[in-house]
């Protein structure tokens, strides 16, 4: 029975799929996204203590160990290994110093000693390397197993269901398709049998208009059935994307501090690969296998023999490609990671040619690479000989096939049991039946293509809302908006991570501006996002009033929030368009006040276009203190209850600070203002100082209390302040 294997859905997932494959070999069925969860993956993916974590929870005993070959060779398996020092693969046998690998990101593997010892050894000094060793507990058979974890093919058909009458259209094209193409050999048979036989010139004018006639008719089905295919393919693909960005403009913000860019994005490629798969190759397959079966059948009624040859020759011809798939998927395995390789060697040589230059090792590096190239070269010879190996043996099979099938229908016409146009139309139809076969070794790879994209897609419509719809949410905010956390503690996902936060109380007070400072690390952006709902708290609450922040719809909440982020995104738009992101015709005097608090009129004046200049990544570049004041005239357009303010003006020169937080001070009467930073200009004149070291309060009050008592706060200061030690 072959181990089971499953490719891991994100760049990230490594870990948690090996935990997935081995679960899977012991019997038992786990979601990814369970798994994910139990090993506390974040961006930066899983560590071994994450999956020994894991697998304890659901009923593993693990160890982690340091160990050498021959120490491996005596471990229970599957194990777990660290590889390469930055993946996770699985080794679930050993046998003949060959090593059988189950690598989530490329697929089953046979590695010799030496390739695997390079792999997993990783140049270690001790030739020792690290296996995660598990074996299954009683607890373990006990668990149920996760309903889900198959891909749901159910989830696109209402897709096709709605374009049904196109699709039936389109099956009706596929079947006069195939009835035009099965009258071509009988004609074919009929201009030699009656035709030249008869010498009646006449009758093959007929067969050749009536041919012609076919092949228009057959010409117009193909064009009208591409029309239809690309109306269909066009509005399943748009429909898949939309139902996507829906569904992923719902998920909560801790959703995204996860998972990396390039994930999002393949997910968002998937659908493509879908459509493609939907709308191309299943159609043009089952237009394949429609005309396989027919010319099967013509095929036996003209010669049963031939019609056994060729049945034996295409389970030859695919038992042969077959046989090559595993070789070639190993020798892929290692070519990738040699190309991997290259590439980042090509990247250093090109980005560090100052680090070379200056140390005088151009040579070492140029060898390096030159190294790496003979490897390169080494492993395409040997894809070349594999290549030259199948192409040989299914041209053979193929040749001798026709040869065979030619001197067959040649004897049966001397036989006379075959006239010598049936053996015309008999070669006629063999052609028409390789292609199918062909099709097919596509449709398969296809077919595996879009299992992997469509459970990577089922994967994100299955999870929660950020605002689930069988909750109820408060769509209006209490009287009393002073803001407390009671008893808050913190950490980010990732096993092993202390709190970041622990065990905080604090009051801010509504109409009033709180400022929070520290030592980098200490927690303050992390209070911020707890106070914008980024992530859920481990323990404690954070209540607006007397109500619970939890119960205030995400919307609702954050449209009361004016926010600067460290890391705010500009868009590529206009600048009007930046400053009043959410309105579609922005409210002039609103962005005429915006710009002024944020004393950005001077460089919207330099511009020749004004507010209608495009800035973004597709637009004019523009500082960091330009981008700032930009962000700043945005969170003052939205004109908000709440104030949230991060390092919102550390990379301003001291002047146009000190003209923003004037203007601020009239903006901030009567609002709830948090400000995080570290400049003494901005928080000094803030209501009340919360000095956080660590994850604790460790002091509160205003900068007079604070300064006179020359603690924590006074330190983190005194430079600025110029009151010297």
């Amino acid at each position: 029975m072959p181990f089971p294997f499953y490719k891991q859905p994100d760049q990230m997932d490594c870990g948690p799929t090996c935990l997935r494959m081995v679960a899977k070999h012991y019997g038992r069925n786990f979601k990814v996204q369970t798994l994910r969860e139990l090993c506390e993956i974040n961006r930066e993916g899983v560590s071994l203590l994450g999956i020994s974590d894991a697998s304890e929870k659901i009923g593993f005993r693990s160890l982690g160990a340091k160990l050498s070959l021959s120490d491996l060779k005596e471990a229970e398996l599957p194990c777990i290994l660290h590889w390469r020092q930055n993946h996770f693969v699985v080794l679930y046998k050993i046998s003949n110093r060959k090593y059988y690998i189950a690598d989530p990101g490329k697929g089953l593997v046979k590695l010799d000693e030496q390739d695997f010892v390079r792999s997993w050894l990783a140049d270690s000094e001790n030739a020792e390397g690290i296996a995660l060793l598990l074996s299954p507990t009683p607890y373990f058979y006990e668990q149920e197993d996760e309903k889900g974890t198959d891909v749901s093919w159910g989830f696109l058909l209402r897709y096709l269901i709605t374009y049904r009458q196109l699709v039936l259209q389109l099956l009706f094209g596929l079947g006069i398709g195939t009835l035009l193409q099965l009258v071509a050999p009988f004609l074919t048979q009929s201009v030699v049998d009656i035709g030249i036989n008869t010498r009646n010139l006449n009758f093959i004018y007929i067969v050749i208009i009536a041919q012609a006639a076919l092949i228009i008719g057959r010409v117009s089905v193909d064009f009208i059935r591409s029309w239809i295919l690309l109306h269909i393919s066009t509005r399943i693909n748009i429909s898949i994307l939309t139902d996507f960005l829906i569904k992923l403009m719902k998920l909560p913000m801790s959703f995204f501090d996860t998972k990396m860019t390039g994930d999002i994005m393949q997910r968002m490629n998937d659908q493509r690969r879908i459509e493609s798969f939907l709308t191309g190759s299943t159609l043009s397959t089952l237009f394949s296998m429609l005309n396989l079966v027919v010319f099967s059948v013509v095929l036996a009624y003209y010669n049963a023999t031939i019609f056994f040859v060729y049945v034996v020759s295409s389970v030859l011809y695919l038992g042969w490609i077959f046989i090559f798939l595993k070789r070639r998927r190993e020798l892929n395995y290692k070519s990738f990671e040699i190309s991997s390789k290259n590439q980042s060697s090509i990247v250093q040589l090109v980005t560090g040619m100052q680090e070379i230059k200056l140390n005088n090792c151009e040579q070492q590096k140029r060898w390096e690479w030159e190294h790496l190239q003979a490897r390169l070269f080494k492993f395409q010879v040997k894809n070349l000989a594999l290549s030259q190996y199948q192409q040989g043996g299914s041209t053979f099979i193929n040749e001798s096939t026709n040869l065979l099938i030619t001197f067959i229908s040649a004897k049966a016409v001397i036989d006379g049991q075959l006239t010598l146009g049936g053996m015309i139309a008999v070669q006629y139809i063999i052609g028409q039946l390789n292609a199918p076969i062909q099709q097919f070794l596509g449709f398969i790879q296809g077919f595996q293509d879009a299992k992997i994209s469509l459970e990577r897609l089922n994967e994100i419509h299955q999870m929660d809302d950020e605002e689930p719809v069988d909750k109820e949410y408060n769509h209006t905010l209490p009287k009393n908006l002073s803001l407390s956390l009671n008893n808050l503690t913190f950490r980010y996902p990732g096993a092993g991570n202390e709190p970041v936060l622990q065990n905080i109380d604090l009051l801010i007070p509504e109409g009033k501006t709180t400022a929070i400072v520290g030592m980098s690390g200490s927690g303050k952006t992390t209070i911020l996002k707890l106070l914008l709902r980024f992530y859920e708290p481990e323990k404690g609450d954070i209540k607006i009033g007397s109500q619970s922040l939890n119960n205030i719809s995400f919307k609702t909440w954050r449209g009361h929030c004016g926010v600067v982020m460290q890391d705010g995104f500009i868009f590529s738009e206009s600048i009007e368009r930046n400053i009043s992101v959410g309105d579609d015709y922005p409210d002039k005097e609103k962005l005429r006040h915006a710009i002024k608090v944020a004393n950005i009129q001077d460089f919207i004046d330099s511009l020749p276009l004004g507010l209608k200049t495009k800035i973004g990544a597709e637009g004019n570049g523009i500082s960091q203190g330009q981008r700032q004041r930009l962000l700043i005239a945005r969170a003052v357009y939205k004109d908000p209850e709440y104030i949230f303010f991060d390092e919102a003006t550390n990379a301003l020169d001291a002047n146009n600070e000190r003209v923003i937080m004037n203007n601020m001070k009239e903006f901030f009467t009567g609002r709830t203002v948090v400000i995080v930073a570290h400049r003494l200009s901005t928080v000094s004149n803030a209501d009340n100082i919360i000095v956080l070291d660590k994850g604790h309060i460790i002091e509160q009050g205003t900068h007079q209390q604070l300064t006179a008592i020359k603690g924590n706060y006074y330190e983190l200061v005194k430079n600025q302040l110029e009151l010297g030690t």
